[in-house]
């Protein structure tokens, strides 16, 4: 397959007011850089690989959860500190993927090759530290975070993580690599080879869970070798001649401090944030850990259909990152504006339909992953309530957001999402669960002021226009 940049329709002028309302944009403004079908093949592969990830996770827990309350509860646990990573790892990528893509709208192809170069260096070099640092120090990493588990569920926590820990680095250049496709207008080959992938790692839980019974480790192993079958498969096609993005000779790639302090200049703050967002999620944890394996479990179920009726909507910012990115590289802020607008629009009915979705298939799932019946109950009552509140603030406080990264903005989306994760999210729901005892909802209740808190600042950033007078590249 061949990489492209999306196609374009005729240029239109940089003088108009930016802040027009996106109907009176569509119906004086010149053509728009982007067609609706240059947006769907960008977008729908995008959500559909999201999907998939999620939908596989889900399954993977449904599995895991057929060897008792003691194993999910284990890989709910170590793979919140696994998340953190990824999400650092996502950030990096994503930091390269806005300066590739804003390369590409100027169509200056040598710095965007060499900031692809200087992007999977960063990584490789990154995630490895990252994952030896883990290792080594694993046991007392679990016993710092979650305290006083049971010596069943620290036990297997320790399997679970020795294991996956070592596919960091894998996972962080697949990621990467992904990145620069989709920056150049293909999301199609990362999603093949997610798909592939992803089949590849529910096959392997069947048959080390079920068939070998190796319990959590099997579960881990799976991951690890689908994770490095991805990265080697991309690798190897980022050195095909015949696309605008070409990266070979690995070992022949040195630092260049410029390009690396453009890249970190974008994937530190979004990295800070991302970790942060982390980090409150594991100090939740560690009071929701006090409630029990029963609320364990059900957070751990209600946490992974969470994400699925939430991921076509990241699809939808991750693609937003590359139409943004090469719009403002080709110095149309104009159009930068209106498509925010319009994905948001978009993030909005494809997330409302998710909720839909997986309220629907809820109490199938909780059945099929053999929950035990009080926490399929509470499971289902979370569900409930994130059907009814997700489609009123996620899209606005979340959407946007990547449109600001695309234009450079990345010290404030980190500062907001700080603080209004660390003040309504993880301070409201340890002071509902400690001092209130509202048990595990205090968990949504919490991220439901950290939505709302999120979409009310951001709209005002959004329509003061400041988030525009950032600079990425030259």
């Amino acid at each position: 397959m061949t990489a492209h940049v999306l196609p374009r329709l005729h240029q239109p002028r940089n003088s108009r007011n930016p802040f027009v309302s996106a109907q009176e944009e569509v119906q004086t403004a010149e053509p728009l850089l982007f067609s609706n079908s240059a947006l769907y093949a960008l977008l729908i592969p995008i959500i559909i690989e999201q999907f998939l990830n999620a939908l596989m996770g889900m399954a993977d827990t449904m599995m895991i959860s057929n060897l008792g309350s003691a194993a999910i509860s284990a890989v709910s646990l170590t793979d919140s500190i696994n998340m953190l990573m990824i999400q650092v790892f996502a950030a990096l990528a994503a930091g390269g993927t806005v300066i590739c893509s804003q390369y590409l709208g100027q169509k200056n192809l040598e710095q965007c090759n060499k900031a692809a170069r200087q992007l999977l260096l960063i990584i490789l070099v990154l995630s490895g530290s990252i994952a030896a640092f883990c290792f080594a120090l694993r046991r007392p990493l679990l016993s710092l975070i979650f305290g006083q588990v049971s010596g069943e569920v620290m036990d297997a926590s320790l399997i679970y993580f020795e294991i996956t820990v070592l596919s960091y680095p894998f996972f962080a250049l697949f990621q990467g690599g992904a990145g620069l496709y989709r920056a150049c207008g293909d999301s199609k080959l990362p999603m093949r080879i997610s798909i592939i992938t992803n089949v590849m790692n529910i096959v392997g839980n069947a048959v080390l869970i079920f068939v070998i019974p190796m319990g959590v480790a099997g579960a881990a192993l799976s991951t690890l070798l689908s994770r490095v079958v991805g990265c080697v498969w991309i690798l190897g096609y980022l050195r095909r001649n015949r696309q605008e993005i070409v990266v070979r000779n690995y070992m022949s790639v040195r630092p260049d401090a410029g390009m690396i302090r453009k890249v970190l200049w974008l994937s530190i703050p979004a990295g800070v944030e991302n970790g942060m967002f982390q980090f409150g999620k594991l100090a939740i944890q560690s009071s929701v850990s006090t409630l029990g394996t029963t609320a364990i479990a059900a957070q751990a179920m209600t946490a992974i259909m969470e994400n699925v009726n939430g991921i076509a909507g990241c699809g939808v910012g991750i693609g937003m990152m590359t139409v943004v990115g090469q719009c403002l590289g080709a110095g149309y802020k104009d159009q930068a504006v209106y498509y925010i607008k319009k994905l948001t629009v978009w993030a909005e009915a494809v997330v409302t339909a998710s909720c839909l979705s997986v309220y629907i298939m809820a109490r199938p799932v909780t059945w099929l992953a053999g929950m035990e019946p009080d926490a399929a109950a509470l499971c289902l009552k979370m569900i409930l309530l994130i059907t009814i509140v997700k489609p009123i603030f996620w899209a606005m406080s979340f959407i946007p957001a990547y449109g600001f990264r695309a234009a450079g903005d990345v010290k404030y989306t980190m500062i907001v999402s700080s603080m209004t994760m660390w003040l309504c999210r993880v301070a409201g729901s340890i002071f509902m669960i400690r001092v209130l005892h509202l048990g595990i909802l205090s968990v949504w209740l919490g991220m439901f002021m950290d939505w709302g808190a999120r979409a009310i600042i951001y709209r005002i950033h959004f329509v003061s226009g400041k988030w525009l007078s950032r600079s990425v590249i030259e």
